[in-house]
């Protein structure tokens, strides 16, 4: 395949010492018969996995009219669109359940998806080969090889999620394996645990921020609980999130209810010990481009000066909002929502549209108001998917214990506004049945992360849809995935839990065969 091929050669990308900050800077186009001789070429290689492959398709905003493509697979809910759909196709057909109609028109998607974590897997895969031939300390080559394993499973864990089966390619790209065929998602996953695992046991026990933004063992033990979720291996999802719950990660407080709450601080804030993993953004390296503008309305380009272009590109219907009760924190004007601005500088005022509440957590002030350059990292794992995820593994495996109530109860403590206690909330918890608990876990994700592009991956790792009441705030049931209908009122298919994929990858590659229900050619 000639989008694996293109990563035969690589960009050299060095570490500054600007706030430890990854710099992605190419020196140069060398390939790999001559590359990775020395340290220095070595750590290059992986800090470009830092910028590029899966963590960019989830975190960069490299467009005013549709946000990354991580966030396309949330429009298949029908509960959030994108306002330019009738440019961004992809999402129009997304959200309608059409897809499978319009294969030639979403094939850009596929291939952006493919082709950047292809690439990423190969410089992963380089790295792994290469670096135990390079002279340096067996700890930073340990270290590096074991970053490099994190990448190419993170890599491989987006592509089983978006399209099923995929290649396995775990040497580097060469003449000879330019044309594999696809592995069952089986055999897929469980190199994607191995590589986790391996990473688990050399990374450093020590939280993102401290680790100067670089991979630890609690990141890879995030993404390997993520995996077993998606495996329905709760035992080992439980094992995992434990590693995480115990480490020296912690939940950001409030220390008020308005602009001081905890999901402010996590919208304005860098390095909160309650991140895990982020993206990390800089103004004079890498700025988060388009994020600020996806805060807003179209209307907003009266109000600001600093950006041209304002357009939501995911945003929630009003059924949506229905997930929280009225008394949710996270519901309250300019928590996570908001529905009226006024410029500061200017006096100028934005009112969201009937129907289009704006989203507040991608509000950038410094951006917007002044620089025109985002700055806010984004959040791939918090620590309170963490406590979820513990949660509901335990009461998957072991029923509901005080154990799995106490993390549950942490994460709506934060979101009470009633003045409960969080040992009131608990109490409430452990009286629920073994199910009921499980899908308060549910729907308590879905008020967590509305806008971090998770909502699919629950669907589909589930196999249940969240029914959210039109009329009852705070109202949400389950029923099963496929047969039910979306909240524009499509109809799910087993079809539609997959991207199909690229006919310019089919047509490269005759090994290649295609997701059912999606056309060839």
């Amino acid at each position: 395949m000639k989008k694996i091929l293109i990563c035969l050669s690589v960009g050299l990308l060095w570490l500054t010492s600007c706030n430890e900050f990854l710099d992605e800077s190419p020196k140069s186009s060398l390939t790999d018969v001559d590359y990775y001789k020395t340290e220095a070429q070595a750590k290059a290689n992986v800090n470009y996995l830092y910028r590029n492959g899966a963590p960019r398709r989830i975190s960069q905003a490299s467009s005013a009219y549709i946000g990354p493509k991580a966030s396309i697979t949330g429009m298949l809910t029908g509960y959030f669109s994108n306002s330019y759909e009738g440019q961004e196709v992809v999402c129009k057909y997304s959200r309608m359940l059409t897809r499978q109609d319009h294969t030639n028109e979403i094939s850009d998607t596929s291939d952006d998806i493919w082709d950047n974590c292809y690439s990423a897997i190969n410089v992963a895969n380089n790295a792994i080969a290469s670096i135990p031939k390079i002279s340096m300390e067996t700890a930073v080559a340990n270290r590096l090889t074991a970053e490099a394993k994190f990448f190419r499973a993170f890599n491989y864990f987006y592509l089983v999620k978006t399209f099923g089966d995929v290649p396995l390619l775990l040497e580097p790209t060469t003449l000879d394996n330019l044309y594999p065929a696809r592995a069952a998602a089986a055999s897929v996953y469980e190199q994607i645990e191995s590589d986790l695992k391996e990473a688990i046991a050399v990374l450093p026990a020590a939280t993102f921020a401290a680790n100067g933004h670089r991979i630890t063992k609690y990141v890879a033990a995030m993404a390997l609980a993520d995996v077993y979720f998606h495996k329905g291996d709760y035992a080992n999802a439980k094992t995992y999130a434990k590693i995480v719950v115990e480490s020296p990660h912690s939940l950001t407080p409030n220390s008020n209810l308005s602009d001081n709450s905890a999901f402010n601080k996590l919208r304005s804030t860098d390095d909160l010990n309650e991140v895990i993993y982020c993206q990390e953004y800089d103004a004079s390296i890498s700025n988060g481009s388009w994020w600020p503008t996806y805060a807003f309305s179209s209307a907003a380009t009266g109000v600001f000066g600093t950006y041209s272009i304002f357009e939501r590109v995911y945003g929630p219907i009003d059924q949506f909002l229905n997930v929280y009760p009225s008394t949710d924190l996270r519901i309250q004007p300019k928590q996570f929502f908001h529905w009226n601005y006024t410029n500061p500088n200017t006096g100028k005022t934005w009112t969201a549209p009937v129907g289009q509440a704006g989203c507040w957590y991608y509000y950038d002030e410094d951006a917007l108001l002044t620089t025109g350059k985002a700055t806010k990292d984004w959040n791939f794992y918090r620590l309170s998917e963490a406590y979820l995820d513990y949660a509901e593994a335990i009461a998957q495996t072991d029923g509901v214990t005080d154990e799995a109530a106490g993390y549950l109860a942490q994460v709506q403590f934060r979101a009470n506004t009633l003045g409960e206690t969080e040992a009131q909330i608990k109490a409430s918890l452990l009286s629920l049945s073994k199910q009921s608990f499980i899908e308060a876990c549910w729907t308590e994700r879905i008020r967590e992360f509305p806008l971090e592009f998770k909502i699919w991956d629950d669907c589909v790792r589930t196999m249940k849809f969240p029914v959210i009441s039109a009329t009852e705030k705070g109202k949400v049931s389950y029923v099963d995935l496929i047969g039910a209908q979306n909240a524009a009122g499509a109809t799910f298919k087993a079809t539609d839990l997959v991207f199909p994929i690229s006919l310019s990858e089919l047509q490269r590659n005759p090994k290649l065969t295609q997701n059912a229900g999606y056309a060839t050619k």
